[in-house]
């Protein structure tokens, strides 16, 4: 079982510190060592521990109150040589209160607390006299100096750290949003693809198992062609609904094969299948055909597949006219059937609006509504420059 390590709170660091120097001091005492020049030391008493405690409580919130710590680590030092006391680790508590409020409260403040600092060791050099820390005078600006330079260094060091968190922060977020979006237009990608898939199939053998049903008796043989087709029909849409999941498969498993999907070039099955069941499709190319971006091809191929279902199930039509305009910029779908309702349900229908959303991805427009001429046609212009 892997244990949990804790953060220790930074106060009890802190008070650490100052409970750390406030022994070094008494122990320095304790053990006579003073500075020279004081040869009657004072002995350390109550008043002593107490300066000491003073000094502990004082580091141990140096980060929270580090303007006020400043001032009592520069007066503690003072009052406590200025009672004879021997020690000469005292000193070093202003050093660390300038220390803390440079790195928490920046360039500034620390300006602020060199300039308490300097006082109080100009006030300790010049009412003490004699007095040394580890064999040398109070610290002297170079040593302040120091102390300061180095909170500065660490305050941008954690200033440069917080941002790059933070930045990586965002950008985690932005990857995890961007998967969430891409999993988003994959599942209506699939739920379209599937639509128009097994909406189309099942429309197809709908019309061509009522033919069936119909003729069986009188025509066997037209009953069997209807069969025949049924067959054909549920096996191409097998095979797309396969060829979906082996992609799907595929993208987790580059080496996979994956299967092309359908383009303008393969509308003759398509075309044929519909014709089988019943609806007279008739197909006019204008302009030159040429090879168009993957994606305005598969989103073509899937608007004529859906507009031709929806006319099966719903218009009641006995032909379809297929137009599709190859223009410079722009490819031109137009759809138009003879049937005298509409080819979608409405509300509760999902192709005009699959359609639609097909054609919006691909920065397209796709008008559907019923023709003043009669029928019900459908219209899409896709752009055919490939941008990548």
């Amino acid at each position: 079982m892997i244990a949990t390590v804790r953060k220790v709170p930074p106060v009890v660091t802190d008070l650490g510190v100052g409970v750390a120097l406030a022994v070094l001091v008494l122990t320095a005492a304790w053990t006579g060592w003073g500075p020279p020049g004081v040869p009657n030391a004072r002995e350390v008493d109550v008043a002593a521990i107490g300066l000491t405690a003073v000094l502990a409580g004082a580091l141990a919130v140096r980060r929270r109150y580090p303007s006020a710590v400043v001032i009592a680590a520069n007066a503690l030092p003072l009052a406590w040589l200025l009672a004879e006391y021997p020690g000469r680790l005292i000193t070093l508590a202003p050093l660390i209160a300038l220390y803390t409020a440079t790195v928490h409260r920046g360039w500034r403040q620390g300006i602020a607390a060199v300039a308490v600092t300097g006082l109080g060791m100009t006030l300790i050099a010049l009412t003490v006299d004699g007095v040394s820390v580890v064999g040398e005078p109070p610290p002297n600006p170079e040593v302040v100096f120091t102390a300061y330079v180095i909170g500065i260094a660490v305050h941008y060091r954690r200033e440069l750290v917080s941002a790059l968190s933070g930045q990586h922060a965002r950008e985690a977020q932005a990857r995890e949003e961007r998967a969430r979006r891409h999993a988003v237009e994959q599942r209506l990608r699939i739920a379209r693809d599937v639509h128009d898939i097994v909406g189309h199939a099942m429309a197809t053998i709908s019309v061509q198992a009522g033919v069936a049903i119909h003729v069986i008796e009188q025509r066997p043989d037209q009953a069997l062609r209807a069969l025949t087709a049924i067959k054909k029909i549920s096996d191409e849409g097998l095979a797309d609904v396969k060829s979906i999941l082996a992609t799907l498969h595929a993208e987790d498993d580059p080496a996979l094969p994956r299967t092309p999907p359908p383009r303008l070039d393969q509308l003759d099955p398509l075309l044929d299948a519909t014709r089988a069941a019943g609806l007279r499709v008739d197909l006019t190319v204008h302009g030159d055909e040429r090879p168009l971006p993957a994606a305005v091809d598969l989103a073509a191929y899937r608007i004529v597949q859906e507009s031709l279902t929806n006319v099966l199930r719903h218009a009641g039509a006995r032909t379809a006219r297929l137009d599709l305009d190859y223009e410079p910029t722009r490819l031109a779908i137009r759809i138009r059937d003879d049937g005298t309702g509409p080819t979608d349900t409405g509300s509760t229908g999902r192709g005009i609006a699959g359609m639609r959303e097909r054609a919006t991805a691909l920065s397209g427009q796709l008008t559907a509504d019923v023709h003043p001429d009669g029928g019900f046609e459908v219209r899409c212009v896709l752009p055919t420059q490939d941008e990548s």
